[in-house]
């Protein structure tokens, strides 16, 4: 087998898994820069890459990186309460560590000490995630709209009610971060008071019923 080569890597607002979108596009105001490795940092290597919309990221799950693998796994989407086989899910508990994210393509910035960056939205990525590939997405292609979504359709998901404190600066994207809602999902004690870490800042929320009410940015 060929060595996997990293490519790039990606900044994010995510500096811990904890409040990470569960899935890539589902807080689409999240921004992000793909920063390649010097080796890759070649203009040639994009030249029509800003003629698409969204792309394909191939990434490693590089905090769940193991040497044993499950046949099952228990999805958050379903409560953890229930197994699912691996292939059926998008786990990072896999043979091999491999993530697959569709990202928007805001714009491409050539600059000196870094070469093109790939400033994009949507990515629901760590900090520091190693990049394999960068794929174009081509919508007559890639996008299927009858397709069936297996258990996920048949768990229902609403979006939180955000409520900022007065006057307060929410680091940009926050919101829709937020508003999906980044508890586990079989946690629901509205006295709880969580914390997590976002774009420098310390957000600390509870939630009761549908709406999910920030105590404090730091």
């Amino acid at each position: 087998m060929p060595e996997m080569k990293i490519i790039a890597h990606i900044r994010t607002p995510f500096k811990t898994k904890f409040g990470i979108p569960r899935q890539s596009g589902v807080a689409p105001q999240v921004r992000g820069e793909i920063v390649f490795e010097p080796e890759y940092r070649v203009p040639d290597a994009v030249r029509g890459i800003d003629g698409y919309s969204h792309l394909w990221l191939l990434w490693m799950f590089s905090e769940s990186v193991t040497d044993k693998w499950s046949p099952t796994v228990r999805p958050p989407r379903l409560g953890g309460n229930v197994r699912m086989g691996v292939f059926a899910t998008r786990s990072p508990f896999r043979p091999n560590p491999i993530g697959l994210s569709s990202v928007e393509l805001e714009r491409v910035e050539y600059t000196a000490d870094r070469g093109p960056v790939l400033i994009v939205r949507g990515a629901d990525l760590m900090d520091g995630t190693p990049i394999f590939d960068i794929k174009p997405y081509i919508a007559y292609a890639d996008a299927h709209p009858e397709a069936k979504g297996g258990f996920t359709d048949s768990v229902t998901f609403k979006k939180l009610s955000v409520v900022l404190p007065e006057n307060a600066a929410a680091p940009e994207g926050l919101e829709s971060v937020l508003e999906n809602d980044p508890r586990p999902r079989y946690q629901d004690d509205p006295d709880r008071v969580y914390g997590m870490e976002y774009a420098g800042c310390e957000i600390k929320f509870k939630v009761t019923g549908d709406t999910l009410t920030v105590i404090s940015i730091e």
